[in-house]
């Protein structure tokens, strides 16, 4: 059984006999049909291994890394000089030592063409100039590639003056590359996308193909691709699911493992049309290489727990506070010029950032003359959303643990679930995020339950009309019903409203099966004195 790869570096991956997903088509495709690329992905998805498999191909060719690769016997380029740059190598809290160290990777790659004393700025934008003149006077040309071209803004967010900085610098750099024949070829990758930097400009030579259809499922991984070079980690999970031999496991048993791998890790969408998505290389590889290390299989939250908050998301809530209400949303409208023309991190729709990093997904195709419509993604990301938005809300974590790490919900009675409430409840941020109203009462707890990784539903519908969370458990579904009051008077009549409509409505009794079913009414008293549930009642169990 091959290892799963470890590595960005193509050679790397081949030369360990490592899994390749082959994606060579797409590159072979994109050479063909562009000189100057963009495209903007999540952190962890598979950009930089994309850059250097292009790499790769135009410096050293098909021999001896892509013998048993799609391009192996098509790819017809001459060999070309690759600049490769990545943003991550920089400093993004010193634009002087930026600059020096950016022109000084353009000054060390003009040496290893043997241009020993040709560049010699200080500045990115004169150092690129001063090589393509040598390149133009001996009629060559490279390929350029650039990985996280935005990392020093996403640094500084919150540095308004140093961000400017920042942006004046690498716009000047894109600048300097347009229409520059020197270049045979030229890829740029980013988690954002902003107009403010020239690369997007009016009349730039750079094509986006961020939401392009045909490149859209480039990086991340396809079901087909997952059950062809990964058939025996998939394998051996269902061996150890279901105690068989490998050799006894069917097709059916696979595509029902692939079911239950895309609700947690699918449904990633970079296709305008909104027709083709993908799987998260980062979790797909962690959660097979876990089945052999483990020797069972977990389906884990490795968007979160490992790739942990990404710095860009961090430094934007440090001086933003997320919509909340929106972000619980199934279905967010975002006009298509916010979506397709954001112009700045300073000012960018938080909804936006939030599917540039992967929090969010495409839910609709791109049409000029409609809203863009996004969502969650997965089970994955819905978990690792909530958890980053745990982090803002309360001001420390409240375990949902009751004794020997079995969930309060699932198997504690309504004293020890009303108890674990009013934990959570106290330790929200009250000057943020003040509890005025059931629905903010409602969408705060929801938070903290999604964080958990509970299964919450919301105002979940029946026939008879709507109850406000239902967590589901194996063998307990457990239902609130929340009502809001700031006056103690008021606490009985709230009690008696939320026990009636449980009853009259039958909350939590669709799809219920052979599950106990635990009915609570509920009331908050929001007076600032109290801040708590402070009347409950266990209506009904069946």
């Amino acid at each position: 059984m091959k290892l799963i790869a470890q590595s960005e570096n193509i050679e790397n991956i081949i030369s360990k006999d490592s899994i390749y997903v082959d994606k060579t088509e797409y590159i072979f495709n994109l050479t063909k049909q562009y000189e100057r690329v963009f495209f903007s992905r999540p952190r962890r998805f598979g950009k930089s291994l994309t850059l250097n498999t292009i790499g790769t191909l135009f410096e050293k060719g098909v021999e001896p890394y892509f013998k048993e690769t799609w391009i192996y016997d098509k790819w017809d380029q001459d060999k070309y000089p690759v600049l490769h740059l990545s943003f991550l190598e920089y400093s993004k809290t010193d634009i002087d030592e930026f600059k020096e160290l950016f022109s000084l990777s353009i000054s060390d790659f003009a040496k290893t063409l043997g241009y020993d004393d040709a560049v010699s700025s200080k500045k990115p934008n004169r150092a690129i100039i001063e090589l393509f003149n040598i390149l133009e006077k001996e009629e060559r040309q490279i390929v350029v590639l650039i990985d996280e071209y935005d990392c020093q803004l996403t640094a500084n967010i919150n540095n308004p003056a140093l961000y400017d900085e920042f942006k004046n610098c690498i716009r000047d750099f894109y600048a300097a590359l347009k229409g520059k024949k020197q270049i045979k070829f030229l890829a740029v990758t980013g988690v954002t996308r902003l107009k403010d930097v020239s690369i997007f400009s009016v009349g730039s030579d750079i094509n986006d193909l961020s939401y392009d259809h045909a490149f859209s499922q480039m990086i991340g991984f396809t079901r087909d691709e997952i059950k062809k070079f990964y058939i025996d980690y998939l394998k051996l999970g269902i061996s150890y699911e279901k105690h068989i031999d490998t050799d006894s496991v069917t097709a059916n048993d696979i595509e029902e493992f692939l079911d239950r791998m895309a609700e947690q890790y699918d449904s990633y969408c970079f296709d305008n049309y909104y027709e083709r998505k993908v799987f998260s290389t980062y979790s797909v590889n962690n959660f097979l290489k876990a089945i052999v290390k483990d020797e069972r299989v977990v389906f884990g939250d490795y968007w979160y727990d490992e790739g942990g908050l990404p710095s860009i998301l961090k430094n934007y809530m440090d001086s933003h506070n997320l919509n909340i209400d929106k972000l619980l949303t199934s279905e967010i409208a975002i006009p298509y010029n916010d979506f397709i023309n954001p112009t700045t991190l300073i000012d960018i729709n938080e909804s936006v950032l939030m599917c540039q990093t992967g929090y969010l997904t495409l839910k609709s195709e791109i049409d000029r003359n409609d809203d863009v419509i996004l969502g969650t993604v997965n089970r994955e990301v819905r978990s690792a959303l909530f958890s980053l938005l745990s982090l803002r809300i309360y001001e420390r974590n409240v375990s949902p643990y009751a004794s020997g790490k079995k969930y309060v919900l699932e198997q504690g009675s309504t004293n020890d679930i009303i108890s674990l409430f009013n934990s959570v409840l106290a330790a929200l941020s009250y000057d943020k995020y003040p509890v005025n109203d059931e629905p903010t009462l409602r969408a705060l707890l929801q938070v903290y339950l999604l964080g958990k990784n509970h299964d919450v539903r919301v105002e979940q519908h029946n026939s008879k009309g709507r109850s406000d969370i239902i967590v589901n458990f194996p063998k307990r579904r457990v239902v609130l019903e929340l009502k809001y009051t700031d006056k103690a008077s008021n606490e009985q009549k709230k009690l008696d409203e939320a026990e009636k409509q449980i009853i009259e409505k039958g909350y939590g009794l669709e799809n219920l099966g052979d599950r106990e079913l635990l009915q609570i009414a509920c009331v908050f008293n929001g007076d600032k004195r109290k801040r708590q549930i402070t009347m409950f009642k266990a209506v009904g169990r069946a």
